[in-house]
């Protein structure tokens, strides 16, 4: 996968937006939270996204794949490059870590919602 089908890939996905911050991440977000981050600097952009933790495990344990800086404890990898993973199986872990981030942001039942109204 290169940087052009992962923005597609991202931007196909309902509701997503897309900026760059900390001057050469390339982000994307869903609701305002971030799913997926490239890095644009160099001709391999490293990939920063969400797992569950038994993926996070088995990804983690594959060479190109690591806790990402600063969040791996919360189940973030970084792959040093687009090529560590295969494109299908990238896409499925892009789209996984996309549907984490919206299920994060639905309060649950009796819960309230954002202005006092309950679900």
């Amino acid at each position: 996968m290169n940087l052009d089908s992962l923005r597609a890939l991202c931007l196909s996905l309902p509701h997503t937006t897309e900026n760059v911050q900390w001057e050469d991440e390339l982000c994307f977000k869903v609701g305002g939270k971030i799913f997926a981050m490239a890095g644009l600097e160099g001709v391999s952009h490293r990939l920063v996204f969400k797992c569950d933790p038994e993926t996070f495990a088995e990804l983690t344990e594959r060479e190109g794949v690591s806790p990402a800086p600063y969040v791996g404890r919360y189940q973030w990898v970084m792959l040093e490059n687009m090529d560590v993973v295969p494109p299908a199986e990238l896409e499925r872990l892009i789209r996984s870590s996309y549907a984490m981030v919206v299920r994060k942001q639905r309060p649950g039942p009796g819960k309230r919602r954002p202005g006092g109204k309950r679900k």
